[in-house]
């Protein structure tokens, strides 16, 4: 029986993949800072990347579906065998590099560094890794972008964009990020390299938001303002704690595209995501 080290299990990708491993047979042990209920053969251990008791001695594979930077540490340090290390890094490393925002800039140089030490660190080991960057990801109500907007929008029962947000986007599920790691994992040709997963379908970021907006209930309706209205809009509600996070650097990229190739990953690993049809029920938890 093949066994499996599972990071951030109780996460929105780290879920997903915990079910399609058990599928498949894999025993897995899962690492969650909360406590969770064991299931045949999924065992459940307390803590996270700073510390976990129990951890196996060795395992087939190790899937890491949190910070990068933070599993490029524990990684560099563990006595844990593994001869298949998946991660999940994101595009960030790349959209966010040449940043105005220092923060941002950090982000980016920080993935940098862990995707280097995570491949260099299995190579040392014999072992084989593999790095995945989603885009912008949504689904369990957990992300970062599009459920937050989804929070503001609710808030304020509007969504304001300024009128040139038409940056391309790809939106990508948690689900199809799940399916990706585990795809990848008996794949050689993926050994050693990092992959961009964007979504199955292309849109502005202005139609991404109508079309989360459309879903909520009661919808909410989506207003476009001049850009210095809407500057102005946004230092207002982020003076009452409400945009925190959408700072200049974001703004600015709602007017860029951060469009990413699937060929690479389609080719080998047979990536196919699904186009971006949200629903209600994928931004629940940002209620």
């Amino acid at each position: 029986m093949r066994t499996a080290l599972v990071f951030g299990g109780s996460g929105q990708i780290g879920r997903p993949l915990l079910d399609l491993l058990q599928d498949d047979g894999w025993r897995l042990y899962a690492v969650s800072r909360q406590p969770q209920i064991d299931a045949p053969g999924l065992h459940w251990l307390r803590g996270d990347l700073d510390h976990a008791d129990g951890l196996p001695r060795s395992v087939d594979a190790i899937f890491s579906c949190g910070p990068l930077d933070h599993f490029a540490r524990w990684y560099a340090s563990t006595q844990v065998e593994a001869a298949r290390v998946v991660a999940f890094g994101s595009t960030s490393v790349e959209v966010k590099r040449g940043s105005a925002d220092a923060d941002e800039r950090d982000v980016a140089a920080r993935l940098r560094e862990g995707e280097r030490a995570v491949f260099e660190g299995a190579a040392a080991r014999g072992a084989a890794a593999t790095v995945l960057r989603p885009t912008l990801v949504y689904g369990a109500g957990r992300d970062q972008t599009l459920s937050r907007i989804v929070d503001i929008a609710r808030r304020w029962h509007r969504f304001v964009l300024p009128r040139d947000a038409r940056g391309l986007r790809q939106p990508v599920h948690v689900r199809d990020l799940a399916a990706a790691a585990f795809a990848t994992t008996p794949v050689a040709a993926t050994h050693g390299r990092a992959y961009a997963l964007p979504g199955g379908e292309t849109l502005t970021y202005r139609d991404m938001v109508a079309r989360v907006l459309a879903v909520i209930e009661p919808p909410v309706k989506l207003s476009e303002v001049p850009s210095p209205l809407f500057n102005l809009l946004l230092a207002a509600a982020q003076a009452t704690g409400y945009a925190q996070g959408f700072g200049e650097a974001a703004v600015k990229r709602m007017r860029s595209d951060l469009v990413f190739d699937i060929t690479p990953a389609a080719r080998d690993f047979g990536y196919a995501p699904r186009s971006f049809q949200p629903t209600a029920g994928m931004f629940a938890a940002a209620e």
